[in-house]
């Protein structure tokens, strides 16, 4: 029985708009380094905490927490398509567990994810079906939102359940720290959009080539700062965040919504996927936490890291 947390940043704008090549040349080498730590912990499951950016959940049914009993990846920005190896078993399972801890979680047997748990997945473990996975959705993009607290408790309730399958298990979780890309607001979308909102699932290439290339434009124009309705990534918000993770977890519980998108963006919300996974470390006991990297990308949209953690020797 054994844990191995890596957390990432994700971006749709890798390898599509890029910052300098000495900077894709560093997250290069930090995700070689983090796919051999995987390699060589050779997780016998994987758990990978995600956020879904209108792809696979939206407001026709919006649950805050969401457990996938099976799995496909969408293919958006490049990202694989196909089924997750998804244990349906241990899935099942792991809802049971949770909510017999109190904390409400909903089922899905046809999750779909998006790039947020598709590229973490890519570059971690080298696709979705490399190690059998189960993915869990966190609600981080489509208000009201739950508190960071609820995150944490999903997050621990679900690392005693994975202690007691006594196996090598890898908790990914992905998100962006400080980051604000042009995501639309259901209280001030007009309608067509707002519709796209409640029950726009499985766009049509055409669509979803559109869609990409608002947020590539998006991307360009904040990076010449000709973006003002985008908020500027917050470099020392996000060492703040990771060092919380670090040295004081229940911290992030006095850190509220209004206070995170205020500092850290709209999408900052999706900290949640590392909190969760934190949440689960911390249920195995005392852990050393090493941000692996950081670095703000503006091209990417991203308050952009890597962080690994393990229980303590």
């Amino acid at each position: 029985m054994s844990i191995l947390v890596e957390c990432m940043s994700h971006t749709p704008l890798q390898g599509h708009f890029d910052p300098a090549p000495e900077i894709v040349a560093d997250v290069r080498d930090v995700t070689a380094a983090a796919r051999e730590r995987v390699r060589a912990f050779n997780p016998e499951l994987v758990v990978v905490f995600a956020p879904d950016h209108f792809n696979g959940f939206f407001y026709d049914l919006m649950p805050p927490f969401c457990v996938g009993a099976a799995a496909s990846g969408v293919g958006d920005y490049g990202t694989p398509v196909g089924d997750l190896l998804v244990p349906a078993d241990i899935a099942r399972r792991m809802v049971e567990s949770v909510l017999a801890a109190d904390i409400d979680v909903s089922i899905s047997y046809r999750m779909q994810v998006d790039h947020g748990a598709a590229q973490a997945l890519e570059h971690l473990i080298g696709g979705l079906d490399t190690y059998p996975v189960v993915p869990v959705f966190i609600n981080a993009a489509a208000p009201p939102l739950g508190t960071l607290r609820r995150s944490r408790l999903l997050g621990e309730a679900i690392g005693h359940f994975l202690r007691q399958t006594g196996k090598r298990v890898l908790v990914i979780g992905s998100g962006g720290i400080s980051h604000e890309p042009p995501v639309p607001e259901l209280v001030s979308a007009p309608k067509e959009v707002a519709e796209a909102l409640i029950a726009g699932r499985n766009l049509t290439p055409e669509a979803r080539a559109m869609r990409q290339e608002r947020v590539f434009n998006a991307a360009k124009a904040f990076t010449a700062g000709e973006a003002p309705n985008m908020r500027a990534l917050n470099p020392e918000w996000d060492q703040a965040f990771l060092a919380r993770l670090q040295n004081d977890l229940l911290s992030v519980d006095a850190m509220n919504n209004d206070e995170i998108a205020r500092d850290g963006g709209k999408s900052a919300h999706e900290i949640r996927t590392w909190v969760a996974a934190f949440g689960a470390l911390s249920a195995f006991g005392k852990y050393d936490a090493h941000v692996d990297y950081y670095c703000a990308i503006p091209q990417w949209i991203a308050g952009y890291a890597f962080m690994h953690a393990q229980t303590a020797a």
